[in-house]
């Protein structure tokens, strides 16, 4: 790489496995591993080396990268499975890669939902008649891992939950001893994860059939032949039984050490050096070739020069056409940049040098970057800063197009661009009639979701208690009896795999609501969330997309672990999955609407305490869509603007209401959607009326309602329209103690809504509004 790349982490070692794991896998496939299964990849067409070294370089073109567009660090591969409009394709014309994440085990809750969509679409017989995304339910999920990473929770969870469910999964453990520096006996009992394993496998061993559980392997990684019988077993059993797998691939070896910029000679002592060298799966099958006569010393020669010939080739390739896409904008630059110094050269000789020598110092530069231009263009203009317009318009001109350039290179995707994007969908207003029935919240949620599963085959629900008993708050009450267990799905209390069991189910075409079932427990799954799903369609610039819904409950009940609205920390941790907060079901049904036609991820947080307060029935349940971004005026005032969501609107107008009686009028604006927010300014429309704002909520200081502020303050310049300092009214920096006294005095409450807005008011007119305390 002639230090060209910053970084590089390779599966060297893993060559023979890798090959054998290929031989078994059909085009219809899916492969959730990580970054070092490049062997893999490569063996099933899918990789070509310029490909390779295109990402070591972060060559940001899909042309020479189509996995990342140079997003991610090598070795993180990903099928193409959305064309350019951002539709979905055949998904079983290709040998399916999952975009690969570096956190350790985070591939593995999604494998769980990719192989249980097997499961879905073989049993299902609603199902028969897509084959987009699978042959009657003939795929495998191969995941792979290290075998430290075994270590992780998600593994063990997953483990667990593909064992209950009996989905055709195959798990290949690389097990090279080590786990960066730390051996395999500080990271597994026994030092042997197949060993640990045992109490999962099914009874009768691999050829058993007497009880659920896995099928277990072990083969040394030097073994080609065995390797080869091993995974066509594996694999047949796999895809005919709809039996999890486990392979566990030994006496592996990494000879580059955990990556480029470490050596593995600093923890690994002499004799295990001596014995990896020795036992180097290329090391092996070179002498199995040579001992069964398969190819001859010379033979193998010409081909391993023949593979250096390619390798270098392909590096040199990769390099000349990313250093290629960049040396236009860089020279013309420079060109600028002198051009600029000529025209000051007899008026400003010292601003024309200066120029002159940020020209040459980025002309000297033998491998620029993008940011090399950007920098030393914005260095001009600063110095330009007094110069006339004309002086400085070529430079700004370049700079503006880019900034855009940029834009889509490294900011692009993070939510759908596609005509199905939740931003696309037309609203459609909610309709009532003198007959339109005044129903309980959870009634309403019933009466949804019935029509729901009535007239979308796609639609499958999972999570704790959401199928025999119809959730903990009725919103599904009777349906699984209705639409069957496959389609509304009891799972095991294991949080971070029924989000990847949606992920996966997503991302083969299904439309999955996955159930959380209180919003406080979603910190089990937030490194999912965060790492995996947010981040996919980002980090595939596009090509890849997974539109589960996660459904939760969450602000006003009781107790520390039931009242949770930790807005922050979601919007923080979620940025590529919007954020939903409805004030009501008739809301939320709305909204579901919405993201059921569209193909991004969502998160909507149902309120807790309104299961059992009266809403009354649209005519038009099952049509009328509410639209992402748009606040909603629930109640007009001239003196104050209240900003909130969720369970709050209620807390927020029985305010309104006492405020009213001393002669305050408030304005409550229901934000409705917090990703994304407000894109139409009306926050800052009432604020110009007003010219005072309280936002206000249930989570921590410093949580949403400082970020409702930084949108509204500095995104949309709301504060060129306040005579008053802005406020926040937030729960307090603890959770909230059981009981209705732990209630009032950690969340706010209509009186305290009333002393945040008049205090305002008592600043503004004194006389008018006296102190109260």
């Amino acid at each position: 790489m002639g230090g060209r790349a910053k970084f590089g982490i390779f599966g060297d070692g893993k060559e023979l496995a890798q090959l054998a794991a290929a031989r078994a896998f059909q085009k219809g496939d899916f492969r959730s591993g990580y970054y070092r299964d490049q062997t893999f990849v490569a063996a099933l067409g899918e990789l070509q080396w310029t490909e390779f070294f295109a990402q070591l370089y972060a060559h940001t073109d899909l042309a020479y990268d189509p996995n990342t567009a140079g997003r991610s660090m090598n070795g993180h591969f990903a099928t193409r499975w959305l064309d350019e409009q951002g539709h979905w394709k055949a998904q079983t014309d290709f040998y399916n890669s999952v975009c690969d994440i570096a956190p350790t085990a985070g591939q593995m809750p999604r494998s769980v939902g990719l192989a249980y969509a097997s499961k879905l679409y073989r049993d299902n017989p609603g199902l028969a008649g897509i084959t987009q995304f699978s042959h009657g339910g003939n795929e495998v999920t191969f995941a792979t891992i290290g075998d430290a990473s075994t270590s992780q929770g998600m593994f063990w969870e997953t483990m667990n939950a593909a064992g209950v469910l009996q989905v055709p999964l195959l798990v290949s453990v690389w097990d090279d001893g080590y786990g960066i520096s730390v051996p395999v006996e500080l990271q597994t009992t026994k030092g042997n994860i197949s060993k640990v394993m045992a109490g999962f496998q099914r009874d009768g061993g691999t050829d058993g059939h007497a009880d659920k559980g896995f099928a277990i392997f072990t083969v040394n990684g030097w073994d080609y032949a065995k390797l080869l019988e091993t995974y066509e077993k594996a694999a047949h059993i796999c895809r005919t039984e709809h039996v999890p797998v486990l392979v566990h691939v030994q006496e592996l070896t990494q000879p580059q050490g955990h990556s480029s910029s470490g050596s593995h000679e600093r923890y690994k002592p002499t004799e295990r050096l001596d014995w990896e060298r020795a036992h180097d799966c290329n090391v092996q099958f070179r002498n199995w070739i040579l001992a069964n006569s398969y190819a001859s010393e010379a033979e193998l020669a010409v081909i391993e020069k023949e593979a250096k010939d390619v390798a270098r080739d392909a590096r040199n390739t990769a390099w000349k056409a990313f250093i290629g896409s960049i040396l236009p904008d860089h020279q013309e630059a420079v060109r600028l940049l002198e051009q600029a110094a000529n025209g000051l050269a007899t008026t400003n000789a010292t601003t024309a040098s200066a120029l002159l020598t940020l020209g040459a110092d980025l002309q000297k530069e033998t491998s620029p970057l993008r940011r090399d231009a950007v920098t030393a263009v914005r260095k001009a203009l600063r110095l330009l800063r007094t110069q006339p317009i004309e002086q400085r318009q070529a430079l700004i001109s370049w700079l503006e197009r880019n900034n855009i350039e940029n834009a889509d290179r490294f900011s692009s995707h993070l939510y759908s661009q596609s005509d199905e994007s939740p931003m696309r969908v037309e609203p459609v207003e909610a309709v009532y009639s003198d007959e339109s029935p005044m129903l309980d919240g959870y009634l309403v949620m019933q009466r949804y979701f019935d029509g729901l599963f009535g007239r979308n085959p796609l639609v499958v629900a999972i999570g704790e208690d959401v199928g025999h008993i119809g959730d903990v708050n009725q919103g599904f009450a009777g349906l699984q009896e209705k639409y069957g267990h496959l389609r509304i799905t009891d799972t095991g209390i294991r949080e971070t795999t029924i989000i990847g069991q949606g992920i996966g189910l997503a991302m083969r075409g299904l439309r999955p609501i996955v159930e959380i079932q209180y919003f406080d427990y979603i910190f089990y799954a937030l490194a999912t969330l965060t790492d995996d799903l947010a981040t996919l369609h980002y980090r595939t610039k596009g090509g890849q997309k997974a539109p589960v819904i996660v459904r939760t409950r969450g602000h006003r009940l009781e107790g520390i672990w039931h009242s949770g609205s930790p807005m922050g920390a979601m919007l923080n941790s979620l940025r590529g999955i919007h954020v939903l907060v409805p004030r009501n079901m008739v809301q939320a049904a709305g909204f579901y609407n919405t993201l059921i036609k569209s193909d991004d991820p969502a998160l909507l947080v149902e309120c807790l305490n309104g299961y059992r307060l009266k809403e009354r029935l649209p005519d038009n349940l099952a049509d009328f869509c509410l639209p992402l971004g748009i606040p909603e005026v629930l109640q007009e005032g001239t003196d104050v603007t209240v900003v909130t969501y969720g369970s709050m609107c209620r807390i927020v107008l029985e305010g309104a209401s006492l405020l009213a009686e001393v002669g305050v009028s408030v304005e409550v604006i229901d934000v409705q959607t917090l990703l994304p927010f407000d894109i139409t300014g009306r926050i800052v429309d009432s604020i110009r009326k007003t010219n005072r704002v309280v936002f206000a909520d249930e989570d921590f200081p410093g949580g949403a309602t400082a970020y409702m502020m930084q949108q509204v303050l500095e995104e949309q310049n709301g504060y060129a329209y306040l005579d008053s300092a802005p406020r926040t009214l937030t729960a307090k920096a603890h959770r909230p103690p059981y009981g209705s006294d732990g209630d009032y005095f950690s969340k706010p409450s209509p009186d305290d809504v009333f002393d945040a807005v008049y205090a305002l008011m008592n600043e503004a007119e004194p006389n008018r509004f006296p102190a109260v305390y």
